[in-house]
């Protein structure tokens, strides 16, 4: 399949054009209205800082439906204990570094560069995507931040300092997300780490079809509580 060359007006191929790998298209912008546009059409951004922007539609999806969500016995036990405070939209730049440090810490690499935090800070600003903080001693142990848009929220990245710590997040997430009705929660591609809280991998053509029906619901916009 070919991978297309975006100009500079705000438009996709569609994702069913996407190649084997996931890989739709090269180049644009990370700007607010082209990432809302990629998100609605199931679409992400995954490139490192010194390549050209690419943008990734993979083939099968993972995906979390919120009432099937599994946690480990142990897992729990730490919930109940309070070893963490949930907060939710309180630092959203100290997480979304935190997430890219990390992993350049532990010489994975990182596909969140300067320009992904300027332009995901962006949008934090204007209510589109947010943030869950766990907090130790009032010390940010670990987080999450990912884009919410009708009833689906789309996890970007998670990062821990503390054992448990971006896994207690996750769940905090989670329960929010059904608290609200939401659909689904899109994982991207298949970890083991997702799949054991119980994350499952579906068709792209399935995907979209239950993504354009949550995007019939209007977007709740603005800095979120938790709990809700």
């Amino acid at each position: 399949m070919p991978v297309y060359l975006l100009s500079d007006d705000i438009a996709f191929p569609s994702p069913n054009l996407a190649s084997k790998d996931g890989l739709l298209a090269v180049g644009g912008d990370l700007s607010q209205k082209r990432l809302l546009l990629a998100y609605r059409m199931g679409i992400f951004p995954w490139y490192a800082e010194t390549d050209l922007i690419l943008w990734w539609s993979p083939d099968p999806r993972l995906v979390l439906y919120p009432e099937e969500l599994r946690v480990s016995r142990s897992l729990k036990k730490a919930i109940k204990k309070g070893l963490f405070r949930i907060t939710m939209d309180q630092a959203f730049e100290q997480v979304i570094t935190a997430c890219a440090k990390t992993r350049e810490d532990k010489n994975e690499g990182t596909w969140i560069g300067h320009d992904m935090i300027r332009a995901y800070s962006k949008l934090h600003k204007s209510g589109f995507v947010h943030s869950v903080e766990a907090w130790q001693n009032d010390i940010l142990a670990g987080g999450l931040y990912g884009m919410s848009l009708g009833k689906c929220f789309f996890g970007e990245s998670m990062f821990a300092r503390v054992t448990n710590a971006s896994k207690v997040a996750f769940v905090a997430l989670v329960n929010h997300c059904k608290a609200l009705s939401f659909d689904l929660i899109d994982c991207q591609v298949a970890t083991e780490h997702l799949i054991s809280f119980g994350a499952r991998e579906i068709p792209r053509a399935r995907f979209l079809e239950q993504l354009k029906k949550s995007l019939e619901a209007p977007t709740l916009k603005g800095k979120w509580v938790y709990p809700a």
